[in-house]
């Protein structure tokens, strides 16, 4: 039996590698969100109310649905908690720094 082997373990579930990447990109960022809520002790009606969208819409984001959010709109959602995101070229990486706002 061949045995299979993954960098991420979307490439598993679909043939495009970028629609891979997409994805683990994605998983990333709800990670986060569900982390930063989490950090806050925030009930799903908190988040609801801090990013002004419907409690069943926080339930597929808690529950990590990924294929129902676009990366832009997670972005939008940590930028309205207060972070952002500062990508750059340094020593021929690409290196992005993450910041919170006082106001988060």
């Amino acid at each position: 039996m061949e045995r299979l082997v993954y960098d991420n373990v979307f490439e598993s579930l679909v043939d495009d590698k970028d629609e891979a990447a997409d994805l683990s990109f994605r998983a990333s960022l709800i990670s986060a969100l569900v982390d930063l809520f989490e950090d806050r002790g925030w009930k799903q009606a908190d988040v609801a109310e801090a990013l002004g969208i419907p409690q069943p819409r926080v339930s597929e984001l808690m529950r990590g649905k990924v294929h129902l959010f676009s990366a832009d709109r997670l972005i939008g959602y940590l930028a309205r908690l207060g972070v952002r995101f500062k990508p750059s070229f340094e020593h021929h990486r690409i290196v992005c720094d993450v910041e919170m706002t006082e106001a988060a």
